[in-house]
């Protein structure tokens, strides 16, 4: 029997960490971890997630950068009440926020 479970959060959700300040935009969605055991064993043990949940690819932001984050459905927490996200790639990906979730853009190459 198949123990992946289904995704609490999809693409286009706003998000922030639980353990840690940043907060973004999923952008891709893991059914289940598919990163590295090298990118898995660097996390340190008291706080490594689970490898049998979902896996959210996000475009991710603090109060000094921009970036990418790859986080375990059990460290994040919806935040569309906080408002849009300012990562500049999110213009990019998406339509616009509907102040609940963004919109995917549709056709077409990103750029």
């Amino acid at each position: 029997m198949d123990a992946t479970r289904v995704a609490k959060f999809t693409i286009g959700d706003v998000v922030r960490h639980r353990l840690f300040p940043f907060r973004g935009v999923i952008f891709d969605v893991d059914p289940q971890f598919a990163n590295t055991e090298e990118w898995w064993l660097s996390i340190p043990e008291e706080i490594r997630p689970h490898k049998d949940q979902p896996f959210y690819h996000l475009l991710a932001e603090n109060e000094q950068n921009f970036y990418e984050a790859y986080v375990s459905e059990q460290n994040l927490l919806p935040d569309a009440h906080n408002g849009a996200v300012s990562h500049p790639d999110a213009g990019k990906m998406f339509e616009g926020f509907d102040g609940e979730r963004y919109a995917m853009k549709t056709g077409g190459a990103v750029n």
